[in-house]
């Protein structure tokens, strides 16, 4: 159990290093990475600012490089990590992706939709289901949103000065 455990917190932290990366380049720091036979095969972080894309969730970026890299589109042995839970579009591929698992660190109580606001990733109508675990290192997945969200107040507060 204690292996398990320290097995996802290890996926769960290169997660959290693409969720700081992508708030350094001024995207809501979010990150993920896919896991394929225990080992990661692909990154991904928030680029929706950088390429003016609104698919560009971490997740979907690292959906797609997983899928050029593994040269196929059927996940269906990988788990991805993700330090938010992943929202409608998000869960949405993982079910086209037919990946195994979703590791998430935090909750997201406005779009969340592997859990929170609804269950994409498990609803029994879809032809594929992907089983749904939140909370590993929450608190450090919350803590690069939460300064960013910060900084971006007192930025917001500076130009009213």
């Amino acid at each position: 159990m204690e292996e398990t455990r320290k097995k996802h917190e290890k996926f769960m932290r290169a997660a959290i290093a693409q969720a700081k990366k992508a708030g350094e380049a001024g995207e809501v720091p979010v990150g993920a990475v896919i896991v394929c036979d225990g080992r990661i095969v692909a990154r991904g972080q928030n680029e929706r600012e950088r390429k003016n894309d609104p698919t560009a969730h971490a997740e979907v970026v690292a959906i797609r490089k997983a899928g050029k890299k593994l040269g196929r589109w059927n996940l269906s042995d990988c788990d991805l990590y993700v330090t938010l839970e992943p929202c409608a579009m998000c869960g949405g591929s993982v079910v086209y992706a037919r990946i195994a698992h979703v590791y998430y660190g935090a909750d997201d109580l406005r779009f969340g939709c592997c859990g929170t606001l609804m269950n994409i990733a498990t609803d029994p109508r879809l032809n594929h289901r992907a089983e749904v675990t939140g909370g590993i290192l929450k608190d450090e997945c919350l803590m690069p949103i939460k300064e960013f969200f910060r900084e971006k107040r007192k930025a917001g507060k500076r130009k009213f000065e």
